[in-house]
């Protein structure tokens, strides 16, 4: 098909006709340093997952495409869901294409691969099944646990965080900024097509995560005292301690599941470390049937928790990331991947890896600082509600914003590459002005209809109505922040098309700073949860400030004015039709329908229907885009 540039800027795929799949990002996206030249992807999603993507020298070094570094590595299991970007798969080079592509066994052992066609259909479906269990596992572990304070549900949540925490800290940043590259050129240049590189890598990181877990795992106490305060309690303490030896030893999953979806990556195979993720949610889920089974969906104070339910929880999340992990065995083996330990790390090029992946290391120490204080404030005190809402602002932020961030990336960075920033600006600017205008209604949402929707989601089992409606202010602060969270993700994207990685570490120091003073202070005047999520919009507008002032010394007028006037616009339709959404639940309370999912979908809809309209009347042109690219998508599918 033929590319306008300025209407036609959306992830297709020319020769095949297929466009990009992406899955919501839940948590945290960390800075990626990949290739020799070219920077990886950084976004800062907070605490629940991390993905990680980054544009990677394809094998002929002709074009650079986006790929997917590593499937989601689970922070937060809380949040559900298979979180990992899925994108489109390059080409498998031809032999002849360059002179390094290796010949040896490796290659020949391949199973031809599937089309770009084909891959993208299996990745649409998964995505559809990963989003629909993920959001199932978290709604089940909310009525299974419930959120009462110091209850089951919150500790169990805390004791989520700690293996990611520590995998991150010790070298899972380091690790998904330079895997995909390096084993990239491994595959390129050694006569071996890659292998014994890819199996000392894997040596190097079961040794080292191993050992990590083990570690960890003996200092649970040590871990749970740091991270909860000691108002808690004894009781919940001593929860959170025993749920984290089932959950700690899931750091040396973390990485060997990282390190061979990246293997399988490389090697154009992308089904499985995709649908591996949905058994761990449907484990999970099976976990929090039986739970309700023997013990009923009650909410549990720390102190009212059994061995036996510490057990079944712990041991279900435990058997559930171990699967995942095994679950990518039959494909490595079909893919022709060896096992064989090999201890010679020196040839790793180890120097070279940590240099790599230094600033990574900075930009994951002091975000990790943030998730303290977070912890420090949350646990024991309204954490799983806060997770919950924080998973529905991460999947509206993937399903838009990391769509248009990844048609975005190599654009503005081939601009970059050639030198025409005047196209990396308007790349940007529209990118901006196209991410508010979608965004828009779904914030509109979360802000006038969060009671209806929290309890339409959330509220069944152990969760209650009333546990619900305390969640409810702390998504009307999620819907406040979440187009300047997905603005700051954007322009830090626009800091590595430059290529820059050092900027956005440095400047994610008083970002982080901010947000832990404003949460502190939120928390402290009785704001509690919802102070915790106003304070990270507060910070995710500073963060979109200090890059718009670094992008403009470093390459000029960012056409803010134009830029400025849309968004003006867009916040106007949002306060109008966020009127006429709250008046139609009122009505709808006056007549006597108190079904909260009847207000929920009405609501909604009105809130839709007029947003587009306001829109329209107001010359939005973003929302014409957005209709020429739905009418695009129906034809090419109408077309199959």
């Amino acid at each position: 098909m033929s590319r306008d540039p300025e209407q036609d800027w959306f992830p297709w795929d020319d020769p095949t006709g297929a466009y990009p799949r992406v899955d919501p990002d839940a948590t945290m996206m960390l800075p990626q340093i990949v290739g020799e030249s070219l920077p990886g992807a950084e976004t800062e999603l907070a605490v629940e997952r991390t993905v990680r993507f980054g544009p990677v020298p394809s094998m002929n070094d002709a074009t650079t495409v986006l790929r997917p570094i590593d499937d989601a590595t689970t922070i937060l299991p809380a949040v559900g869901g298979d979180t990992t970007v899925h994108l489109q798969p390059p080409p498998r080079p031809a032999p002849d294409t360059a002179p390094g592509t290796p010949t040896g066994p490796a290659e020949s052992g391949q199973p031809r691969e599937n089309t770009a066609a084909g891959n993208s259909a299996i990745m649409a479906i998964g995505s559809l099944v990963s989003r629909g269990t993920g959001f199932l596992r978290t709604a089940m572990i909310a009525a299974a646990l419930g959120g009462v304070a110091l209850g089951l549900g919150d500790a169990y949540t805390t004791a989520q965080f700690f293996p990611g925490m520590v995998y991150e800290f010790l070298i899972g940043g380091v690790l998904s900024s330079v895997v995909i590259p390096v084993l990239v050129r491994a595959r390129r240049n050694d006569a071996d097509g890659g292998e014994a590189y890819a199996q000392r890598l894997m040596t190097l990181t079961a040794l080292v995560l191993g050992v990590a877990a083990i570690l960890a795992t003996l200092a649970a106490p040590l871990l749970t005292m740091i991270y909860t305060k000691s108002g808690t309690g004894d009781d919940y303490r001593n929860l959170v301690t025993a749920l984290s030896y089932f959950t700690l030893p899931a750091i040396f999953f973390f990485g060997v599941s990282a390190v061979l979806s990246a293997y399988l990556n490389t090697r154009g195979v992308f089904g499985p470390p995709m649908w591996t993720p949905i058994l761990n949610n449907i484990v999970v889920i099976a976990t929090c049937v039986l739970y309700i089974v023997f013990f009923g969906a009650v909410s549990r104070e720390a102190g009212d928790v059994s061995p036996a339910m510490v057990a079944l929880l712990g041991g279900g999340t435990l058997l559930g990331i171990t699967l995942q992990t095994a679950g990518l065995l039959p494909a490595l083996h079909r893919a022709g991947f060896r096992w064989k330990a090999r201890f010679d790390f020196r040839a790793l090029g180890l120097r070279e890896l940590a240099h790599l992946g230094g600033w990574m290391f900075c930009y994951v120490a002091v975000s990790q600082v943030g998730v303290l204080v977070m912890l420090r404030l949350l646990s024991g005190n309204s954490l799983l509600i806060y997770n919950n809402v924080y998973l529905l602002m991460m999947m509206a932020h993937g399903i838009v914003a990391v769509s248009i961030i990844t048609a975005l990336m190599p654009r503005m960075s081939a601009a970059s590459a050639a030198g025409r920033l005047a196209e990396l600006v308007n790349d940007l600017a529209k990118g901006v002005r196209t991410t508010s205008a979608m965004l828009a209604p779904i914030a509109v949402v979360f802000v006038f209809l969060a009671g209806p929707a929290l309890v339409s989601l959330f509220a069944r089992g152990a969760f209650t109505e009333h546990d619900a409606s305390r969640g409810a202010s702390v998504l009307i602060m999620a819907g406040i922040s979440l187009i300047p969270f997905s603005l700051s993700q954007l322009f830090t994207f626009a800091f590595y098309a430059l290529p820059d990685t050092k900027t956005p570490a440095l400047l994610n120091i008083p970002v982080v700073l901010i947000r832990i003073i404003a949460q502190w202070v939120l928390f402290t005047i009785g704001l509690e949860a919802a102070g915790v999520m106003l304070g990270n919009g507060i910070s995710y507008v500073i963060a979109t400030a200090l890059s718009i002032w670094q992008l403009h010394k470093r390459i000029g007028s960012l056409g803010l004015g134009r830029t400025a006037w849309t968004l003006a616009r867009i916040v106007g339709a949002m306060v109008a039709s966020g009127i006429l959404g709250y008046l139609t639940v009122l009505v709808l309370r006056k007549i006597g329908i108190e079904s909260s999912w009847i207000q929920l979908v009405l609501g909604g809809a009105v809130i839709l229907a007029g947003y587009l309209a306001v829109a329209k009347g107001l010359r939005i042109e973003e929302i014409d885009d957005v209709f020429g690219l739905l009418g695009r998508v129906r034809r090419k599918l109408l077309r199959r």
